[in-house]
């Protein structure tokens, strides 16, 4: 049997970015892009924090719960206000971790509890939709460029 550090740094596949967006200051709408290098203080045009929250990411998979606890369809990811989509890995597993994204490594450091803007954004009851899937801040450990259809792989 594996011991629990083999299994906790076991993942199936790598995962993909699916959308990448920017917002280029506070209350401003979400732009997608197809790349964006990422500097030490974060993404290239947007209006981030450095440090330990300086990318945002969720996962695609968790858009259609959120969705789905609001009696709707899937959310779109510029609701959330997160920079980066993947599918196809857990996030979650990644807690402490660093991935390689691109030519990029980050560090999924904290999850990116919603605001009370998802009440905002999504009606009634949005934020404690958005709970526990939020997504994942990450820091930059290696500035880089990425792009759509990367892959996520874990260092």
């Amino acid at each position: 049997m594996a011991d629990l550090k083999a299994l906790i740094e076991g993942y199936s596949q790598p995962g993909q970015v699916e959308w990448i967006g920017l917002r280029s200051a506070r209350r401003k709408p979400m732009q997608p892009v197809d790349q964006v290098m990422v500097t030490e203080a974060g993404l290239e045009g947007d209006h981030g924090r450095p440090g330990k929250r300086a990318v945002t990411l969720i996962q695609a998979e968790h858009l259609a719960p959120i969705g789905a606890m609001l009696g709707q369809g899937a959310v779109a990811p510029d609701i959330l206000r997160r920079n980066i989509v993947v599918a196809g890995i857990n996030l979650s597993a990644l807690k402490g971790r660093q991935v390689q994204i691109g030519t990029a490594v980050l560090s999924i450091d904290v999850i990116c509890a919603p605001c009370s803007r998802m009440e905002e954004a999504l009606g009634k009851g949005g934020y404690s939709a958005v709970r526990g899937h939020g997504g994942w801040c990450a820091s930059v450990i290696r500035p880089g460029l990425i792009c759509l259809t990367d892959s996520v792989t874990p260092i």
